[in-house]
């Protein structure tokens, strides 16, 4: 009926693709090919920011990334050999808030396949054997609960028991795990003193900072590297902006808790775009060897 009309109407007949369809072509175009960049609000291509490993090619912002994306990026293929399988979160202390605990956990567990927010093993980085972990933000926000705590804990003692170096890349933007309470709270003691004996042992411990690594995860293990390494435009902090603003009253800097920020200031030791990060830490690696 529309055809005819339109014939009617002088405008000939509609535009048809190859096939004789006019609406073929636009049922065929791909609909997921541009996103909108977090960092400067751009429309970007979709693939050519895959392709930088999620960083917009228009600002470098670095989207989060799942931590087997992680694993994918920084080892060696094929290298990575996942330990402390069989730790599951609980719920000790019967934790509600809008939802249950246990219904935010099964929720997380069933979008992200993994048990809790931290990923451990073995695995190699330019042919050096590490001890590797990360935090995955997918998971609440990469907060940090007795699970988290407990794996960063075998990790370290793996490290130390085999003279390796430890590798953490932290994305705990939810940093220690309120569900939890006090429980989640005394990670931060607890990771710290297994950092230490690491230390004491002369273990060499990497931590890698991207956006956003806070609160007690930043307390506490990923501020204790050996070398402490951080992506561009990471906001990395104990309490947020605002927080922090309204219990001071007082106006903050600038760049407040960006991994800029703290490397201007002493804080961190180096930031590194993602697609070099892999090749920095393997210089380190290579560079400090010697310690262990």
């Amino acid at each position: 009926m529309q055809d005819e009309k339109a014939k009617e109407a002088g405008g000939g007949e509609p535009p048809k693709d190859a096939l004789g369809d006019p609406a073929r072509r636009r049922r065929d175009m791909p609909t997921n090919l541009w996103m909108q960049c977090e960092g400067c609000s751009r429309v970007v291509y979709r693939p050519k920011v895959e392709a930088k490993l999620h960083v917009c090619p228009e600002c470098n912002f670095h989207f989060e990334i799942t931590s087997w994306q992680r694993i994918e990026m920084l080892l060696d293929p094929g290298s990575f050999e996942e330990h402390f399988t069989g730790l599951s979160p609980m719920d000790p202390l019967g934790f509600r808030a809008v939802r249950a605990y246990t219904d935010r956990l099964a929720d997380a567990q069933g979008r992200t396949g993994l048990a809790d927010a931290c990923v451990a093993g073995t695995g190699r980085i330019e042919d050096v054997p590490v001890i590797f972990g990360v935090s995955d933000s997918r998971f609440l926000r990469g907060s940090m609960g007795s699970v988290v705590g407990e794996k960063i804990c075998r990790a370290t003692e793996l490290a130390r028991d085999r003279s390796l170096p430890f590798v953490f890349v932290s994305g705990s933007g939810g940093g220690a795990r309120m569900d939890e309470g006090i429980l989640s709270l005394m990670q931060m003691a607890k990771t710290s003193a297994a950092l230490a004996d690491l230390d004491r042992h002369g273990g060499l411990f990497i931590s890698i900072l991207t956006n956003p690594t806070m609160g007690g995860a930043m307390a506490s293990f990923a501020a204790l590297g050996d070398v402490i390494l951080a992506e561009p435009k990471a906001l990395i902090g104990f309490a947020g902006p605002n927080v922090i603003r309204e219990t001071i009253k007082s106006d903050i800097p600038d760049g407040f808790q960006t991994s800029e920020f703290l490397l201007e200031h002493g804080f961190i030791d180096r930031i590194v775009n993602r697609e070099d990060l892999r090749a920095t830490v393997a210089y380190f690696l290579r560079m400090l060897a010697g310690r262990l």
